[in-house]
């Protein structure tokens, strides 16, 4: 092994080098591997999540690069087992539906035009959540609350049998046709037996708090990434510590690479998050 962690490849290419990050998301990364593996510590032990900020300040390298590798590692922490339905305890799933997006009174004035914020939803991004009680939870970024959006996610995750527990809204009406289908209307009551959705709200709460408490800017094409981060820390929170958790993380860095221009090449501008 060559100095610097580099190794000497003596079959294919015998005056090629390499290290330990190629072929992961830190390859071509110039960051210490030491700093790597303390940022993907500090972005899956902490509840409310780390800003790029924070990330600078730790490790001493600048904002730019904190927010890259940031990104990088949450797309280690999408859930590579994602296949199949839910519904297979028995104990029910919880189905529901949020709106994120910034408030208009702590936005700059540019921003604020140019997002034409206005009131109601029109200015938010769709977000649905589906989480098997005592299982795992899955978020989707949608473009609309309709019921033919709202329904064909259900069906493409939930079997058929299954108990659904949703809230009042109008968009659900006809899941009772594949689906043991329960209603609670949060304008009466939040709780009607086991008929509820207070677990799916915990994960909003969540959620929101990281978003605005943590990261406080964050943009519409980007929301995805902040969802796999936060589902990961929220479907490893109850049996595994933060080492496990760490190592988790760790084992899924593997075949996994996004670049800065695949990050900032959407819709001609340039994120501003945190």
């Amino acid at each position: 092994m060559a100095s610097r962690r580099l190794w000497q490849c003596k079959a294919r290419h015998p005056k090629s080098q390499f290290s330990v990050k190629v072929g992961t998301i830190m390859e071509y990364s110039a960051i210490r591997l030491d700093n790597w593996l303390v940022a993907i510590w500090m972005q899956t032990s902490m509840k409310n999540g780390v800003s790029s900020w924070e990330i600078k300040r730790s490790l001493g390298i600048t904002q730019k690069c904190a927010w890259h590798m940031m990104h990088r590692i949450r797309l280690a922490l999408q859930d590579p087992n994602t296949g199949g339905k839910l519904g297979g305890n028995g104990n029910g799933v919880e189905v529901d539906e949020t709106l994120i997006g910034g408030k208009a009174r702590n936005m700059h004035a540019a921003t604020r035009a140019r997002r034409d914020v206005g009131r109601g939803g029109k200015d938010k991004t769709t977000v649905l959540g589906i989480i098997e009680r005592g299982g795992k939870v899955r978020t989707k970024v949608i473009p609309n609350r309709r019921k033919n959006t709202l329904q064909s996610e259900v069906r493409a995750n939930v079997e058929a049998g299954s108990a659904v527990y949703t809230d009042f809204l109008l968009s659900y009406e006809g899941l009772d046709a594949d689906y043991m289908h329960g209603v609670v209307d949060h304008a009466i009551e939040y709780v009607n037996g086991n008929v509820h959705t207070n677990t799916m709200e915990n994960f909003w709460s969540l959620l929101k708090r990281g978003l605005h408490g943590t990261y406080v800017s964050v943009e519409p094409f980007h929301l995805f990434r902040y969802l796999d981060e936060q589902a990961f820390r929220f479907n490893t929170r109850k049996d595994t510590t933060d080492a496990e958790r760490f190592a988790l993380a760790v084992s899924q860095i593997t075949s996994k690479r996004l670049t800065y221009a695949e990050l900032t090449g959407k819709v001609g501008e340039k994120p501003a998050g945190n």
